[in-house]
């Protein structure tokens, strides 16, 4: 449960941060990796205490509206940063129930037309931010800035000079990974399809596909290994499954290409663990990719559910691994400059202080 002290004793949050699903996700996962450096610099609570560690102050609903109705006694302006509908009602009733010095702002990562009913949730926010500009293209008006996700570049980082790769799941020299849920949405297919041709010719290169299966996606899966083992490759593509968090850094060091073939995605970390982890990176166009991607320096950037061309990249990796070399060094000192999760905490923090000051 949340944690709520005497409103007397507690300090005041200049930021409230919503966590509106019980469950994890990709929208917890962001949250749990920037806040650490956000609360660096800031006094910051949470709203919900689900999937959230004992270093972190949460506040139950109630608990939250007593500090916010004291805020606005003291005319102190507060941040509510939602990113779930949820979040949105959340603040707006807090709002409506006495904190009238509560600044509210969402970011929103879609890629699709939002709902009548999100837009009329969106319209009552202080302030909108996205996070590449794809998402941000379905927004009218358009957000007030983009501020892109970040990683964990130590946790991500290359595999070190003279340590040898670990194939136990293959068996071949050189692997090709992909990750994430096993689903139709991903592009699993059309890796399979593009690979099948490209392992048969060459007996030293293996796929591993990392990521849960669903029971809604058995026959997805099951249409993949028939096709699979038709080929003789069922030694050569692995299915490994869902794996632990704090394995993962471990399957992107060990691969040699990462692909990334969704046919739609939110953000998409993968491209950004795999570009820190010194892999050559092939991605489809969709999610924030096109934006990280300079096509032939840093990656190779694919059309969505394009099999031909998605082979062809793969051959042209495959075959010149001084450019596989050239490829993962840049994508990793691009990762360094721009994409590292300290760098997002510090774009949001300095994002919420310019919130707070409109009130002062």
């Amino acid at each position: 449960m949340a944690s709520d002290a005497p409103a007397t004793h507690t300090p005041m949050p200049q930021v409230i941060l919503g966590n509106g699903n019980r469950r994890f996700s990709g929208v917890t996962s962001t949250l749990l990796q920037v806040l650490p450096h956000q609360m660096e610099s800031m006094e910051i609570a949470v709203l919900g205490s689900a999937q959230m560690p004992s270093s972190v102050r949460t506040l139950s609903f109630f608990g939250a509206l007593r500090l916010l109705r004291r805020a606005a006694m003291d005319r102190k302006p507060v941040v509510f940063h939602a990113r779930r509908n949820i979040e949105m009602v959340q603040a707006l009733l807090l709002r409506r129930l006495g904190a009238s010095t509560l600044k509210i702002a969402f970011t929103s990562t879609a890629q699709r037309y939002h709902s009548r009913f999100t837009r009329y949730l969106m319209r009552q926010m202080d302030s909108l931010i996205s996070t590449c500009s794809a998402a941000a293209s379905y927004l009218d008006p358009p957000p007030d800035q983009l501020i892109p996700h970040g990683i964990d570049t130590s946790r991500f980082h290359p595999r070190p000079k003279g340590e040898p790769p670990h194939r136990e799941a293959l068996g071949t020299a050189l692997q090709i990974g992909i990750f994430g849920r096993v689903r139709h949405q991903k592009g699993i297919d059309v890796l399979i399809e593009a690979a099948i041709p490209v392992l048969l010719e060459r007996p030293n290169w293996g796929v591993l596909v990392v990521g849960e299966i669903k029971p809604e996606d058995a026959g997805y899966v099951d249409e993949l290994k028939r096709r699979i083992s038709e080929t003789g490759l069922s030694e050569r593509i692995n299915f490994a499954g869902l794996q632990p968090f704090s394995t993962l850094p471990g399957f992107f060091r060990h691969s040699d290409i990462v692909t990334a073939l969704s046919r739609n995605e939110g953000y998409g970390l993968t491209v950004l663990e795999a570009m820190s982890s010194g892999c050559a990176v092939i991605a489809s166009t969709a999610s924030a990719w096109p934006d990280i991607i300079t096509h032939g320096e840093n990656g190779l950037l694919v059309p969505i559910a394009d099999v031909e061309a998605t082979r062809d990249s793969l051959i042209q990796l495959v075959d010149h691994e001084e450019a596989r070399i050239a490829m993962r060094s840049k994508a990793r000192s691009q990762v360094l400059a721009q994409y590292r999760v300290e760098d997002e905490a510090r774009a949001l923090c300095r994002w919420y202080q310019a919130l707070i000051r409109e009130v002062q």
